[in-house]
């Protein structure tokens, strides 16, 4: 492994540690069927918050493993971050803290970031071999 593919593969890991770490949260705090009912009311299915969490879980893992649907899973994130800022985090600004609170600064890190692990990795496994 070269030090290009050592540096994606720490972000590979790290974008997608944080997406299980988000999706684990949710599930330990028991704020899934909270979520939900938000989600529900803005018109989207019941159960949207219960795929998005595990996906959050198994997307993770299976990005982490990085073997296949690597470019795949970093759209769904992709799209996952863009509905939140869309939601959530537009109308509170760019900053997560200090200048602001809940702004979309961290979203958009996390959307380039899976833009260049989905991007690096179309055509070829990731892994390590």
């Amino acid at each position: 492994m070269n030090l290009n593919q050592l540096a994606l593969t720490i972000v590979r890991v790290a974008a997608a540690g944080t997406m299980i770490i988000h999706g684990i949260t949710r599930l330990s705090l028991g704020t899934v069927s909270n979520f939900d009912g938000w989600l529900t009311s803005l018109g989207f299915p019941p159960y949207t918050a219960w795929g998005i969490t595990f996906f959050e879980i198994l997307g993770g893992l299976v990005l982490i493993w990085g073997k296949k649907w690597v470019p795949i899973i970093c759209i769904i994130f992709c799209v996952q971050l863009i509905m939140g800022i869309a939601l959530v985090h537009f109308t509170e600004g760019w900053f997560v803290v200090g200048a602001g609170r809940n702004g979309m600064e961290y979203s958009i890190l996390l959307i380039v970031s899976f833009l260049a692990i989905g991007y690096s990795s179309v055509g070829k496994e990731t892994a390590p071999k």
